[in-house]
């Protein structure tokens, strides 16, 4: 029973990190040219960095908002097809 509930939430952490990593890794990328830009320009505005790392975000969402919605329910339709294991007691 133990066994089943820690493969099910180390498969929820690897399912998370799998679909959040892109996203991460394009606000990521986006602050740092913002930042760049940010220190040779010496513009020190709040909102410069902040509406690009959102429009980005926006932008990957829109774009592989299927790709994210078909990992989650292929998660969650393994999940709740296996959650009979977690709840069964000895």
């Amino acid at each position: 029973m133990f066994d089943h509930a820690l493969q099910l939430s180390q498969q929820a952490m690897i399912t998370s990190g799998i679909v959040l990593l892109p996203l991460l890794a394009a606000s990521l990328l986006v602050g740092l040219l913002v930042g760049i830009f940010q220190a040779t320009t010496q513009i020190q505005e709040m909102t410069l960095s902040f509406l690009p790392k959102l429009a980005v975000i926006a932008v990957m969402m829109y774009l592989g908002g299927p790709w994210f919605l078909r990992i989650l329910t292929s998660f969650m339709t393994h999940d709740l097809a296996n959650f009979w294991q977690v709840g069964n007691l000895p």
